[in-house]
């Protein structure tokens, strides 16, 4: 029976800051393999490219295995539902049309098994980063957009990868600061802020940050920030009763 919900986020699939990039797509295909005999629906929560941009007639090369596996998933009858991030905002039919996944490219609140989900990606929610706040501006601009498709691809994708390995390298080990505390973590400010009009939510599931955070912020809602697919492999598993985050390790992860 094909039942259970998966949640996870942040593969960085082709970043130029990662060495491992082969050995962890493959770790992210067994994983997939592994849960689609209990899958009802996967839902991945952005970022799962390091860099991302169609064209009309042309997408990045590379990830075969992964946009495989993704048709193989929709194929079978398992929803795949796939959230931009900040590192692949430029989404414009592809995955829909080839792979069969659902596209969303804002947060969304959808009730799975009785339960209400607020599902999000996590950036520009609550970040107080000036600088940041004007970058996605621009990223998301459709004017900007489409001066940048006017790039040829070489150029552009080079400009892509260069710029998210930059700004990966700039932090200690490549990786994001620890869990800063429940006053300065801006989804844990903004969360407890989206909760004061919205108290029906249950559950707030962020990716982004690339911690493991999971905490309560009341008798009934819950907040996780769900780690990320290439040093953690941590995902989120909801069999309709119970809500966990866990490890992928493979022939030991209870799914």
């Amino acid at each position: 029976m094909r039942n259970n919900i998966y949640i996870l986020s942040d593969a960085h699939l082709g970043s130029w800051a990662i060495d491992h990039g082969r050995m962890q797509e493959r770790r992210l295909i067994r994983f997939l393999d592994d849960i689609k005999g209990k899958a009802k629906a996967i839902y991945l929560l952005g970022d799962m490219f390091d860099f991302w941009y169609e064209w009309k007639y042309c997408v990045p090369k590379g990830y075969t295995r992964f946009l495989g596996k993704l048709s193989e998933l929709t194929d079978m009858g398992i929803e795949v539902h796939y959230f931009t991030g900040n590192h692949d905002i430029w989404m414009y039919g592809y995955l829909e049309e080839e792979c069969g996944v659902t596209l969303h490219k804002k947060p969304e609140t959808v009730e799975l098994y009785n339960k209400v989900f607020y599902l999000a990606h996590g950036d520009g929610l609550g970040d107080p980063d000036k600088k940041f706040q004007m970058i996605r501006k621009i990223f998301h601009n459709r004017l900007c957009q489409r001066m940048f498709s006017m790039i040829h691809p070489r150029w552009s994708l080079w400009f892509g990868h260069t710029w998210a390995k930059h700004s990966r390298m700039k932090r200690a080990d490549g990786k994001e600061p620890p869990y800063m505390g429940e006053d300065k973590e801006f989804l844990v400010r903004y969360t407890k802020d989206y909760m004061k009009n919205h108290p029906n939510i249950d559950y707030f599931i962020y990716g982004h940050r690339h911690i493991e955070l999971d905490m309560m912020l009341s008798h009934k809602t819950r907040m996780m920030i769900i780690g990320d697919w290439i040093w953690q492999f941590t995902y989120v598993i909801f069999d309709g009763n119970h809500l966990f985050l866990e490890e992928y390790v493979e022939g030991e992860s209870k799914m």
